[in-house]
């Protein structure tokens, strides 16, 4: 005789699409694809979506894989691009730039870590650069691109990829993905909640009066936060002191010529602009602060810097950077832009949409809500957001950029104590601080932190039991037998046209291109 769970979930009711509600549908469709708990998802066609996405990092191929999602499908259906890492610009200083790529950087020499037998040899005066031994940074530079997995015993088998994606037809797909596995779509404006006696939510309440009950309910109504914020009215850590820039402004454009493999960050006066190539088309921004440049101002900036051909009008979005202080209260769990936003600088808000549910997964309660399940989910989803944070206040803080109000008030921001722990441990002896869930390792630390010109004073002693002469061969010959082999690779263009091809789309219109 087999028993049920006795006090299992019997309907969970996601309020919200886009992005973070057909991602939410779709993990969740896929665990309860053979039965015990409904899943329904309540959104309108009236309200826009913001386009949380068009870039993202490694960990989103994760996500694809445990759907059972074949990766070239996705591709095509999706008009995604290959993403190597990002080459940030005029970020140190104008006319400087540098990546952070995805992947490793260089091998193990002997017992040591490449980066420390590379500090080593700098002090010694070598001439080699950091990112000469980042395969994929090596292939974003060249505009070239193969699978890691495709170049097993050479040294491209480093590296790792992400995608540029167009946000709406992720929804898309994934939303057929889920209603085929049992999600049930209502189409409806959500104008009432109405809650129980203790503060949880029951029910939410339509324009045309439907109601729909459940026992959890997950928030990805966007900027709205209507179930996290406006009903359960938990607070905003805002961390917008921290991050100066509030506003964006957007655009899509034809493509011109082939995409390259990377995703670009172009510093500005009041900010940075970025450039996402997808199959058949880009898209734009400027992510700015509006207590240091107008609309009219970055509108300007924006439209005379994109290339090709523009497919819509400029829109502007505004946003507050931070968190709420609770993801999951009660029996609300937020997903995405209702829970926080954190400026799209390293692409991270599918991932946290991802994060987010599944650690819901792993923790997933049942009617009686165990506070501790809370806890838990809200102490690791927390470290996940201050990560970021620490990761994108890394790219200004250490900026030698003074030759604007933006900039020189950046330099002059609050920096997070933790993100000040990491960069005294690193400046000791290059050491990073690293947990077993963190999103960025230490290839991607390093990066950033070469990359801005910020070094050890002197690397780890234990080095020195290398003989020298073996770290100098090392790099010497690494370096050109990597260059050597991504040369004969294929472009990326080419590799796009003879492996996944996207059907060029009849119209394209996206209002917030780049915000991952």
């Amino acid at each position: 005789m087999t028993t049920t769970h006795p006090n299992a979930l019997r309907k969970i009711v996601i309020v919200g699409g886009g992005s973070a509600g057909w991602i939410s549908a779709a993990m969740l469709s896929h665990y309860f694809q053979n039965g015990g708990c409904a899943v329904e998802l309540v959104e309108s066609e009236e309200i826009g979506t913001i386009g949380v996405g068009e870039s993202t990092i490694p960990p989103f191929l994760q996500l694809l894989a445990s759907l059972g999602v074949d990766e070239r499908d996705f591709i095509q259906a999706t008009q995604a691009s290959f993403k190597l890492g990002i080459r940030f610009e005029d970020w140190k200083q104008k006319g400087q730039r540098y990546y952070h790529p995805f992947g490793a950087i260089g091998g193990p020499i002997g017992p040591h870590e490449f980066y420390q037998c590379w500090l080593r040899a700098k002090a010694n005066g070598h001439p080699s650069n950091l990112q000469d031994f980042a395969p994929g940074t090596v292939m974003a530079d060249q505009w070239k691109f193969i699978p890691p997995v495709k170049a097993q015993r050479t040294l491209i088998a480093g590296a790792s990829y992400a995608l540029h994606v167009d946000a709406r037809l992720v929804a898309r797909f994934l939303r057929d993905y889920a209603e085929a596995r049992g999600v049930k779509r209502t189409e409806g404006i959500v104008t009432d909640v109405v809650t129980h006696p203790d503060g949880s939510v029951a029910k939410v309440v339509m324009k045309d009066g439907r109601e729909v009950e459940g026992d959890l309910f997950i928030d990805c109504t966007g900027f709205r936060s209507l179930l996290i914020g406006k009903t359960l009215d938990v607070p905003f850590n805002d961390w917008s002191d921290m991050l100066l820039c509030d506003r964006a402004v957007v655009v899509q454009t034809e493509n011109v010529g082939a995409p390259h493999p990377y995703t670009v960050s172009k510093a500005e006066d009041a900010g940075w602009r970025w450039r996402i190539p997808l199959q058949h088309r880009a898209g734009n921004g400027y992510v700015f602060s509006s207590r240091h440049l107008s609309d009219d101002e970055a509108r300007a900036t924006l439209v005379q810097n994109v290339e090709g051909q523009m497919l819509m009008n400029p829109m502007f979005i505004a946003f507050k950077t931070g968190m709420r202080r609770r993801l999951w209260d009660k029996n609300v769990v937020a997903v995405g832009l209702a829970g926080g936003f954190i400026e799209p600088l390293e692409s991270t808000a599918l991932h946290l949409i991802y994060r987010g549910m599944d650690f819901l997964l792993r923790f997933m309660p049942d009617r009686d809500f165990d506070p501790a399940l809370a806890a838990e989910y809200n102490r690791r989803m927390t470290a996940d957001y201050e990560e970021i944070r620490d990761f994108i206040v890394l790219h200004y803080c250490t900026t030698q950029r003074d030759d604007t109000p933006f900039w020189r008030d950046v330099r002059n921001a609050p920096i997070p104590d933790s993100l000040r722990e990491r960069m005294a441990l690193f400046q000791a002896q290059g050491v990073l601080r690293e947990g077993v869930d963190d999103m960025f390792r230490n290839p991607s630390w390093q990066s950033v932190m070469e990359g801005m010109g910020v070094r050890p004073r002197r690397y780890q002693q234990l080095v020195d039991t290398v003989p020298y002469e073996v770290i100098t061969q090392t790099l010497d010959q690494s370096a050109p037998i990597l260059a050597a082999q991504v040369a004969g690779l294929p472009s990326h263009g080419e590799f796009l046209e003879k492996h996944c091809p996207a059907p060029k789309p009849e119209t394209v219109v996206a209002p917030f291109g780049a915000v991952a």
